[in-house]
């Protein structure tokens, strides 16, 4: 029955059907040729969308959304600049931390790309910076949008696998933090040795104070929503209806940039980016539950623990397991497919819940990067209007710094288990 599913699965796929119809199509096949009751599949397809975390989803993106009409990633970035000063590679420095700074309220890297993208290329370019180069920073900046919370894929992880969503989300904090590091290291090693540009920007106490009195409404909207997830007043959905009408109060009462057109344009987007998500959570549930049905994921629990009992020898075999799997699926249909075939064993085998969730996420962040299927490559090709093999070759340096923060997360379960335990006590 696995087989048949998997066939019909993969040459949908091959015949160009998006991945939410090439999920429900195979499921739909190997439930009627082995005579399963149909009516399955509106149940659980149904069911799977029965879900509270799940009400994060187009909460999140409707903030980011709004964020972006308003116009705070502007002011961001300007203050940033500022606050850097003309240290050689400036502006690819500043590129990073703002990625970091909008991740807190985006909580996906192409929503990152499509808010920031331009802005970042564009200053870098303008400034003397290979294109290519750009890019690919701009690609790399945005993984840390889904580990830092709040974060899509982490909430579609914890719904899935039944771990707190809120533990999990505050476990992106510090592994966000290292990624952070490691690229901005890996930018100060190439500014010395391209001779990266300094910034232009004349920065003085007078202009970055007046800078951050105007950027605060807007820096004050990640500190609301991380505020909201440590002190546990909030849970995700919560916490995201805050943030909406935060934008909503920012862009009507302080900045005074958002207009009604553009709430209806933030509306029909969030419908059309939500619909797409919830479409292939839905399909999915009916896939993974055909292959329980068949027991994969017991077989494969009992395989993995076969090959070893070390919860870290065990943990590379995932991480090459979806780094491969990363290239051919969307992040949120990896999750749904494969976190109910892995997450048992090695949960079973020691290792933590919160730890493996991060080091799942992150593998398939790394994923988008990756052809043929990732989707950042294409994302940044058309923003930037350059050729995807321009964009792929810009990207390729930035994978070091992406590994070693994989190889850190995977190594030290502390680094995404010591801040969820520490608000838990």
């Amino acid at each position: 029955m696995s087989l048949v599913l998997v066939l019909v699965f993969l040459a949908a796929l091959i015949a160009g059907a998006p991945i939410a119809v090439a999920l429900g199509l195979a499921s739909g096949v190997a439930i009627i040729a082995f005579d399963l009751p149909i009516h399955v599949l509106a149940q659980r397809a149904v069911n799977a969308l029965d879900s509270t975390p799940l009400l994060a989803v187009p909460l999140f993106i409707l903030a980011a959304s709004l964020l972006n009409a308003i116009g705070v990633t502007t002011h961001i970035f300007d203050l940033v600049r500022l606050v850097v000063g003309r240290i050689r590679g400036a502006v690819a420095q500043v590129s990073i931390l703002v990625s970091l700074i909008f991740s807190g309220v985006s909580g996906a890297a192409l929503a990152d790309i499509g808010a920031l993208g331009k802005i970042q290329i564009d200053q870098m370019t303008g400034q003397g910076y290979r294109k290519s180069f750009a890019a690919g920073i701009t690609i790399a900046a945005a993984t840390i949008g889904p580990i830092f919370p709040p974060s899509i894929p982490i909430i579609i992880y914890a719904s899935v696998t039944n771990v707190s969503a809120v533990q999990l989300l505050v476990a992106g904090i510090v592994p966000a933090l290292i990624i952070t590091f490691f690229l901005m290291a890996q930018v100060a090693v190439m500014a010395r040795l391209y001779d990266l540009p300094r910034d232009t920007v004349s920065p003085s106490l007078r202009a970055v104070a007046k800078k951050a009195v105007i950027s605060f409404p807007a820096l004050l909207a990640p500190v609301l929503l991380i505020g909201g997830l440590l002190s546990g007043y909030f849970g995700p959905t919560e916490v995201a209806g805050v943030t909406v009408a935060y934008a909503l109060a920012i862009g009507f009462g302080i900045y005074r940039t958002l207009t009604w057109r553009a709430v209806w344009e933030s509306l029909r987007e969030t419908v059309e980016a939500t619909s797409g998500i919830l479409f292939i959570v839905s399909t999915a549930a009916v896939f993974a539950w055909v292959l329980t049905l068949d027991q994969v994921p017991a077989r494969a629990g009992a395989f993995l623990l076969g090959l070893s009992d070390n919860p870290f020898v065990l943990l590379l075999l995932v991480n090459i397991l979806l780094l491969i799997v990363g290239m051919f699926l969307e992040s949120i249909a990896a999750i749904l497919i494969i976190a109910p075939i892995v997450a048992p064993a090695l949960h079973a085998a020691g290792v933590d819940p919160l730890q493996l969730g991060i080091v799942f996420v992150l593998n398939l962040m790394i994923g988008l990067l990756t052809p043929p299927v990732g989707m950042s490559l294409y994302m940044v090709s058309i923003v930037a209007k350059m050729p995807v093999h321009s964009v792929i070759r810009g990207v390729l340096p930035f994978f070091i710094p992406l590994i070693l923060s994989l190889l850190v997360v995977s190594a030290v379960p502390a680094v995404s288990t010591w801040l969820p335990k520490l608000i838990t006590q």
